[in-house]
């Protein structure tokens, strides 16, 4: 089983500390950290900690344009002919909007998305992650609202998602089964809807899941739908509060914060995953979405219990 991590390392983008030399530590010195940043080396120093594939965060591009253009590619690519290291990449969620009703910030949206697609594309990443619905839908989902209007809206915010889905595909020319769509906050029925609609893949979000993010629904349950089309998995800890005793429904935000912890913080149950996974011959990436200090300690914890995968 492969065990990798992700690229948006706040601590690597955003030093706590000025650099060997530099006393301020002021603006001008965050503002040149960013505008020499360098993605490749970032990725190198994941990668010779062990970990493999490393998900390129789509993000990094708001801030950081310049880690998408020809020259930082180019870099990234050399790293990976020199050692093997894999890609996966989580395209753009921030200020993005693929679902919302709003026909010129969806278009924008999936602009910025396909920019990104294109621009990393001799990479070849072996999957494409993408949340198909935004932060307004989330919002809408965690509203109070009468059962018969929140659905509606959101089957709209599912429709305008198809629509950006099948443009993104059209636009890029990448297979659909390449493009995994995540378990996040929107209800799980409604996302593998889309992604039978399409003959996309799914990405499950462990952690998400778990704190109810995709509604009341059990993950190993989550599971066993998604294993026919899953492509990615998205491993991190956190309280169970989808049963019975603990769902409070999407408008108390339960969980929200409560994910994206240390293997064996919360309440998964980690060797049934590793037992499932191992028995359906999983071969996809396992991204561990945390710091690279937790990502090294939850690998202890798989070493101690299923010592046989890592090795």
């Amino acid at each position: 089983m492969r065990f990798g991590i992700m690229a948006m390392q706040i601590g690597a983008l955003i030093p706590s500390a000025p650099p060997a030399g530099v006393t301020s530590g002021g603006p001008g010195d965050l503002i040149a950290h960013a505008t020499h940043f360098d993605h490749a080396a970032l990725v190198r120093s994941l990668h010779a900690q062990g970990f493999n594939p490393v998900e390129l965060g789509g993000d990094l591009s708001l801030f950081m344009p310049h880690t998408f253009a020809p020259p930082a590619i180019a870099g990234l690519a050399a790293l990976q002919a020199e050692t093997g290291v894999s890609y996966t990449v989580h395209l753009p969620l921030w200020s993005v909007e693929p679902s919302t009703p709003l026909t010129p910030v969806r278009e924008g949206s999936v602009r910025a998305v396909t920019e990104i697609i294109r621009a990393i594309a001799a990479l070849k990443p072996e999957v494409y992650v993408l949340h198909a619905t935004g932060s307004l839908a989330a919002e809408f989902y965690g509203m109070r609202l009468p059962a018969a209007g929140k659905a509606l809206i959101l089957r709209q915010f599912q429709a305008a998602a198809r629509h950006s889905l099948a443009t993104i595909l059209a636009e890029t020319g990448i297979p659909s089964r390449q493009l995994a769509i995540e378990t996040i906050e929107f209800p799980f029925e409604l996302t593998l809807e889309l992604a039978e609609a399409l003959d996309l893949s799914l990405c499950l979000d462990v952690g998400h899941v778990l704190v109810g993010f995709s509604g009341p629904v059990d993950l190993f349950d989550a599971l066993e739908t998604c294993l026919p089309r899953l492509a990615e998995i998205h491993l991190h800890d956190a309280p169970c509060l989808t049963t019975a005793a603990r769902w409070q429904g999407p408008e108390r935000q339960t969980g929200y914060g409560q994910d994206h912890q240390a293997l064996g913080k919360g309440d998964l149950d980690l060797g049934r995953l590793l037992d499932r996974l191992i028995e359906v011959d999983f071969r996809g990436p396992v991204i561990l979405e945390l710091t690279v200090e937790e990502a090294l300690a939850s690998l202890d914890v798989i070493r101690a219990v299923r010592p046989g995968v890592l090795a």
